[in-house]
């Protein structure tokens, strides 16, 4: 804004404005045709100035303000009509109390000079010393509720000059050519009272008074001057992450329409919407053309430094923009002088001792060419006996190795698994034979008893289909022939029910991402021929195995890799070289998530076999009923069901 005077000759109130820049700071000066009272307030990055026509008897009208410039402002009355002196009255110093605050308030707004109705923490402190110029009489703090703390200055005079900065934590509010008496120049602690004021400090600066309220974080400020007093409301300043603001910032719609304007100061704009620091290069000219409606912050940008060659990068909340050629360049240099910086670094031996992975791959990571972490003049050795690595590098590459050492060089989980596979059967046989023959009498000179318990029934059999495995036998004569032979006869039956359960449960630990492998059972021999016709002994596995590489997830669940046998001895088969063993296989491979402590089922066989079997004399056997006599039968009802069942159980005990 350029400096002059700004005359305003159909204003009811005021007459003009005149416009100074100082250094980095703006001076307005207002002259009124009368004597007003006036409000100052400040909303983030606007000053608010507020003229109100004083009435009799009645409190100053309120009126809507607009805001008046960007920076911080000060007021000054007309030197035509000064308002007259308005000396505070001296009220007794009062020690540092702590009042509670009310429940439920009204919010904090201008205020006359009437006292508060409900009780309040404050400090006072009064000055005896009454000047006639303009000057301070006392400084009051109060807490008010929602924990915000008040600054309450009393003056002797009206429409007293004053400008508030604020700097991060601290604001000073500068009060121009206004004394400030001996008896109010102190630090006063208000850390105690539950506000985000940590101290207010007072000290003279030549003419000038100053006070400077230092924050115990950061807050907001609004600044009110009514009846001969200055008031400062301090609240907290909402905490928001800066990256975060950042980033919702950045998505933020804007709009923009200029005709013709610099490029620096479109770019000023922008940073300042944005809360940026814009740091622009001197390569960064001339003017641009634009028409943006509701177009988020990041893409505007992005727009206007497109079509102007330019590139942007980004230092925490500092916006550095130049010619894209010209940060490429300077990123160039960067490097090339870290490089330099590299090759005349003098070079250092460390020995880093590795715990628990070995330290061979360790080294192997650290050699590959894609990995940065030696430099060109860097080399690594192993120690294997002792488990160590050598280091010879510059110290910067030597703390990156240590690191990646401390990242990498962790105990690794082991995981137990543990595979019940369960068979159950279900069988049922029946099975009824017979024998029969003729047999010659045994010679005998004893008296044979009335039963013929001394004849033989253990010769020749002329019909012979007995069982394998008779459960019960039978015996008897059934006639006597003319000639003294005996026709005998024995029936063998047997009825045999098997259920029953045969349990595999292989268990094996083992460390995460690592294949375990277990197996038990028997390896059958087999006779093999060659094409020269010569044998040699072969051997076949029926065990049970269990093959099996976990993962242990982040959230302390774990992947199975499974493959997982039961391989039984089976039937004799006949082979051009002569009998041989089959292998009855059953087999499961698959891979599942599982809980830590979980059982899971991951399969089930059910297999049911039905066998009948007829040994007979050929046509007399299928005589109907006569039958019987001549053949034995057999029946067989068998069912088997195979299940799996894997529980997996994270080791948490490893050192």
């Amino acid at each position: 804004m350029p400096n002059g005077r700004l005359d305003l000759p159909n204003h009811p109130l005021l007459d003009y404005v005149e416009v100074e820049q100082q250094r980095e700071d703006l001076m307005l000066r207002v002259y009124t045709k009368k004597p007003l009272e006036n409000l100052m307030s400040r909303f983030g990055e606007v000053m608010v100035l507020v003229f109100v026509a004083p009435k009799d008897g009645s409190e100053p009208a309120q009126s809507t303000a607009t805001p008046a410039a960007d920076k911080p402002a000060a007021s000054k009355p007309a030197p035509a009509k000064p308002a007259p002196a308005k000396p505070a009255k001296p009220e007794p110093e009062k020690a540092v109390e702590s009042k509670p605050a009310p429940a439920k308030t009204a919010p904090v707004k201008a205020e006359t000079s009437k006292p508060a109705e409900k009780p309040r923490a404050e400090v006072r402190t009064d000055s005896k010393q009454v000047p006639e110029k303009a000057a301070v009489t006392n400084i009051n703090f109060f807490r008010l509720p929602n924990d915000v703390g008040q600054v309450s200055i009393a003056l002797n005079k009206d429409n007293v000059e004053h400008e508030a900065r604020m700097r991060g934590n601290e604001l000073e509010l500068v009060l121009y050519d206004t004394e400030l008496p001996e008896d109010l120049l102190y630090v006063l602690d208000v850390s105690q009272f539950a506000t985000p004021v940590a101290y207010v400090e007072t000290f003279r600066d030549g003419r000038h008074s100053r006070i400077k309220i230092v924050g115990k974080r950061k807050f907001k400020h609004q600044l009110e001057q009514i009846d001969g007093y200055l008031r400062l409301n301090l609240a907290e300043a909402p905490q928001v992450d800066a990256q975060e603001a950042t980033a919702k910032s950045s998505q933020k719609p804007i709009s923009l329409n200029f005709q013709d304007v610099p490029v620096r100061q479109l770019l000023q704009i922008l940073a300042d919407e944005n809360n940026l620091n814009l740091v622009a290069s001197e390569s960064v000219q001339g003017n641009i053309t634009l028409r943006l409606e509701n177009v988020p912050w990041e893409r505007a940008l992005e727009t206007i430094l497109r079509v102007k060659g330019l590139d942007k990068r980004y230092d925490e909340n500092i916006l550095i923009v130049a010619p894209a050629a010209e940060l490429a360049q300077r990123e160039a240099e960067q490097l090339e002088s870290q490089q330099r910086m590299q090759e005349l670094a003098p070079l250092e031996s460390s020995y880093i001792q590795i715990n628990y992975a070995k330290a061979e791959e360790i080294a192997q990571i650290l050699r590959t060419d894609s990995s940065d972490l030696l430099s060109t003049r860097g080399a690594v050795t192993v120690d294997e006996r002792t488990n160590t690595l050598l280091v010879r590098d510059t110290p910067e590459q030597i703390d990156t190795v240590k690191a990646m050492v401390a990242v990498l060089d962790v105990p690794v989980k082991q995981v137990i698994i543990e595979a019940r596979m369960v068979t159950v059967r279900d069988n049922i046989s029946d099975e009824l034979g017979i024998r029969w023959g003729i047999t010659e009498p045994a010679l005998d000179t004893s008296v044979p008893p009335p039963w013929g318990t001394g004849t033989n029934v253990t010769g020749d059999f002329n019909v012979n289909l007995p069982i394998a495995s008779p459960a019960a036998t039978i015996g008897f004569q059934v006639a006597k022939l003319a000639d003294g032979r005996l026709l005998d006869l024995e029936l063998s039956a047997l009825e045999r029910e098997n259920k029953g359960e045969i349990i595999a449960s292989p268990r094996i630990t083992t460390a995460n991402q690592k294949e375990a492998y277990i197996e038990q059972g028997t390896e059958i021999p087999y006779v093999e021929s060659a094409s020269s016709g010569a044998t040699s002994v072969q051997f076949k596995k029926a065990v049970l195995g269990l093959t099996v590489t976990p993962q242990i997830t982040p959230d302390n669940r774990v992947i199975l890799d499974l493959v997982i046998t039961q391989n039984t001895r089976g039937e004799t088969v006949s082979t051009p070289t002569g009998p041989a063993v089959s292998i009855d296989t059953q087999e499961i491979s698959t891979q599942v998530l599982v809980e830590n402590g979980e059982t899971i089922v991951l399969g089930g066989i059910y297999q049911q076999q039905i066998l009948n079997d007829i040994s007979k004399v050929p046509l007399l056997g299928d005589i109907p009923y006569v039958g019987v006599l001549f053949r034995t039968d057999s029946q067989v009802n068998e069912k088997r069901e195979l299940l799996i069942f894997v529980t997996p159980r994270i080791v948490t005990n490893t050192p």
